[in-house]
């Protein structure tokens, strides 16, 4: 059973690199597209999202989510995301309150 949210919120801190074509989506917590490739301990990947009650875009559309701390990019921006991200959520946190548990709302 997968249970899933669209409210809170994961604080990643560890970058792994994944690697797919050019209509792969860009988000940072899961991706969907044909050729994907990844190491297997950082994701739980579907290869048929139909296993999953996922929507099949195509024919060979399989989908990946970052497990744990995890975000995912690609080698060729891998460097520029492993030094802006940490930089964003620095100024997010400092921005909107909060301390370096994931998740933390400071709504106390």
């Amino acid at each position: 059973m997968i249970v899933a949210t669209d409210h809170g919120s994961v604080r990643v801190n560890t970058p792994a690199k994944v690697i797919g074509d050019k209509q792969t989506t860009a988000n940072l917590r899961y991706k969907h597209g044909r050729n994907l490739n990844y190491e297997p301990k950082d994701v739980l990947a579907f290869r048929d999202p139909r296993e999953a009650g996922l929507p099949v875009p195509n024919v060979n559309s399989s989908f990946i989510f970052a497990k744990g701390d995890l975000y995912l990019c690609y080698p060729n921006n891998y460097n520029h995301f492993c030094q802006l991200l940490p930089q964003y959520f620095s100024a997010w946190r400092h921005k909107f309150g909060g301390d370096d548990r994931a998740g933390d709302t400071n709504d106390e």
